[in-house]
């Protein structure tokens, strides 16, 4: 709108034509920044209106886009108020400066919607992880991956319409992007390599935000955080924070226990030479308590057996799978299942062995034999 439209808008208004004279430019702007302020106060009245229905509402995105428009949207009301009030003042004052009134608009118009649809992609991003909202949420890995794309997509493709409007060619510049893209991924091979290194790692989901992750290969292991372009940032068993470059992910070995479907009790536990007798029972019945446990997986490999000869001890070795992949609940199974061995061992009349020593004297010589001495046997 223009100063010739708003003074026939206002005398159609009833405000007398004698008003305006080439002096009263000052109340003219007055009566923009007046209504600037008055839509943009009506306009916050609405969306605190829509706000209360979208609360109300089964749909779960209409609240998703009332908050990522409400800042954006105001602000677009102030800017286009105050681009109008300085085109009035520019037709009462010919200056320089207010022939960039046009190109600061169409660019503020341009950085409005980009911050209207980044703000809408990160609540998208969001809106995907939560169950509130779809029936089948999407982890935050993925999630994450799809809001970043997303923004990388709004940023540069608002980047290249601003310079349109600037009037800097856009082949032009995409040519020399391509040139200056060669030089560089030469200078910066490595921040490259860690670029693909998280695309990888977002396409192929080793592992996901929250997993238990470690490396025979290097010094890590720990529960990952966040996943980003350039780094991961993994949280130690310590507490302390381990930032690792995408790159390093496709040159090592990566074990995941998180997705372990089973944990394993390994164990080998010695019985004396003296309950020889009674090996055979308490495997047996090893192996019948092993198979009626509520927290043992009697479906996959289950193992008792007399395994070794050693110096001091019988061994037994147990070998079996628990249910749960829980750390904490993992070992409270594994206590159990030790202590109704022992409880097993004793039952039979047996005992645990540890290690001892037994000298054995062929014979003695005369002189200790004559003032009897025993042989001597040291534990």
């Amino acid at each position: 709108m223009n100063f010739s439209s708003l003074q026939e808008w206002l005398v159609n208004l009833g405000v007398p034509s004698g008003v305006f004279t080439y002096n009263t430019w000052v109340y003219q702007v007055f009566m923009v920044v007046f209504l600037t302020l008055l839509v943009s106060y009506t306009l916050g009245l609405v969306f605190n209106r829509l706000g209360r229905f979208a609360e109300k509402s089964n749909n779960p995105w209409d609240d998703v886009f009332l908050e990522s428009a409400r800042k954006p949207l105001k602000i677009l009301i102030w800017l286009l108020g105050i681009s109008w009030a300085a085109r009035i003042t520019h037709t009462a004052n010919n200056a320089e400066i207010f022939e960039f009134i046009d190109p600061v608009r169409r660019v503020g118009v341009i950085v409005l919607i980009t911050w209207f649809l980044f703000g809408l992609a990160k609540r998208f991003e969001l809106a995907l992880q939560s169950p509130d909202r779809v029936k089948e949420p999407l982890d935050a890995t993925t999630a994450s991956a799809i809001g970043k794309l997303l923004r990388a997509s709004i940023v540069i493709t608002a980047a290249l319409v601003i310079l349109q409007n600037l009037g800097f060619s856009i082949s032009g510049v995409l040519a020399f992007g391509g040139v200056g893209g060669i030089a560089v991924g030469f200078a910066a091979k490595d921040l490259l390599a860690n670029f693909f290194g998280g695309l990888t790692v977002y396409m192929d989901r080793p592992f996901v935000v929250g997993d238990w992750v470690r490396s025979p290969d290097k010094n890590i292991e720990g529960t990952v955080e966040h996943i980003g372009w350039r780094l991961t940032r993994i949280r130690t068993f310590d507490k302390r924070p381990l930032y690792v470059p995408n790159a390093t992910f496709s040159t090592i070995s990566l074990e995941n226990p998180s997705r372990m479907t089973h944990r394993r009790i390994q164990e080998t536990i010695g019985v004396r030479y003296e309950d020889l007798q009674q090996v055979r029972s308490i495997v047996d019945a090893v192996k019948r308590m092993l198979i009626e446990h509520a927290e043992i997986d009697d479906n996959q490999t289950l193992i008792v057996n007399l395994n070794q000869f050693a110096d001091s001890s019988v061994n037994l070795m147990v070998y079996t799978f628990t249910k749960t992949t829980i750390w904490v609940k993992y070992h409270e199974v594994k206590q159990d299942v030790l202590l109704r061995i022992a409880e097993i061992i004793e039952q039979h009349g047996a005992e645990i062995a540890f290690p001892t020593t037994t000298l054995h004297v062929a014979s003695l010589p005369e002189q200790f034999a004559q003032a009897g001495v025993a042989p001597a046997t040291k534990p």
